[in-house]
């Protein structure tokens, strides 16, 4: 009788290969790289799991060999992004790690580089990721385009920056911001005081945003000449904008009539920017959003942009990102 085999011995988990690299930054960049007590490098490590001795601007890199090479690359393109930057900005770290998780080949100093507007205030706006870099590249070579996902990943903050820029380089003659004001009624009268007075609470954060981009006297002599306008979605009816760059900003508050109103008011040399987010929709119960509506009937027609941005796209506050993972899980059915 065959006697059965036994079972063979189960091999141990292979160890992870471990590698050790020492890497030179330049003196002129270190500072900026490594933080304030070293905080940048604190927060890499803790992120990766790789550990950074420093001798002066010689660091020392150990840990998991693909983890390693992770950090090098990291390091290295920033200390190069340094090169041309005073500083990392709050949150470049987190994001450029972030993207070289995502696509290990993606050059960080090139994202840096790709500056969309150089601010009155000195500072470069540039995209912050992937996803930032393919929607500013689709505002670039496209009529319409829509950004839609979270609050907090720029879409709004972006397409301002490019419409600036446009205005600036005099490919467009004016800029024309609008949102749906508190429902998608737009039913103000509620509210104290005369129109302007009613409708500048929702208005406000495209103000805000304005006056981060450019000098806040020349933003104002703007507005009051009518080269840029900030106006409720209900004030585009009847009108044709040509030479203009055209935002609707909180376009998953807008119906299904007024979306189409505001797309058929492109005039010649214009183009569009449609931004939102369709989690977070204030129409009343049962009522259809415009921008859903939009995203779908108007794929495929050659000149028009889809942009979809997720959690791992937000570059506010950490928290944030987690804040938005936690609501997603909830309306998933999820605990």
């Amino acid at each position: 009788m065959t006697q059965p085999l036994a079972p063979a011995a189960l091999a141990p988990p292979a160890e992870p290969e471990v590698s050790v690299l020492e890497l030179e930054v330049g003196g002129a960049e270190s500072l900026g790289l490594f933080g304030a007590g070293n905080e940048n490098l604190k927060l890499v490590e803790r992120r990766t799991g790789v550990q950074i001795g420093q001798r002066g601007t010689t660091l020392r890199l150990s840990g998991p060999t693909a983890q390693v090479a992770l950090v090098s690359r990291l390091l290295s393109e920033l200390s190069t992004v340094l090169k041309r930057t005073s500083h990392l900005g709050p949150g470049d770290l987190e994001l450029s790690l972030r993207v070289l998780e995502d696509n290990p080949d993606a050059s960080i100093a090139e994202l840096f580089s790709d500056a969309v507007l150089v601010s009155t205030k000195s500072r470069t706006i540039s995209p912050k990721g992937l996803a930032q870099r393919a929607y500013v590249q689709a505002i670039r070579t496209h009529g319409m385009v829509f950004g839609v996902g979270p609050a907090g990943t720029g879409k709004t903050y972006l397409a301002m920056a490019t419409a600036v820029a446009a205005l600036v380089e005099k490919r467009v003659r004016r800029i024309v911001l609008a949102r749906p004001a508190v429902e998608a009624g737009e039913r103000l009268g509620f509210l104290p005081g005369d129109l302007a007075e009613k409708v500048n609470p929702y208005l406000r954060p495209l103000y805000d945003a304005l006056d981060d981009l450019m000098d806040e006297d020349r933003a104002q002599a703007l507005v009051e000449r009518g080269t840029i306008e900030v106006a409720p979605l209900a004030f585009m009816r009847g009108r044709t904008l040509n030479d203009a760059f055209v935002i609707l900003d909180e376009a998953q508050n807008s119906t299904s009539e007024q979306m189409k109103m505001f797309l058929t008011r492109m005039g010649f040399g214009s183009q569009a920017v449609i931004t939102g987010d369709l989690t977070q929709t204030d129409l009343v119960a049962g009522q259809a959003s415009g921008l859903l509506e939009a995203t779908q009937i108007l794929r495929g027609i050659e000149g028009i942009a889809f942009c979809t941005f997720t959690d791992r796209d937000v570059v506010r506050h950490p928290l944030v990102q987690q804040v938005i993972r936690a609501y997603e899980k909830k309306e998933k059915g999820g605990r």
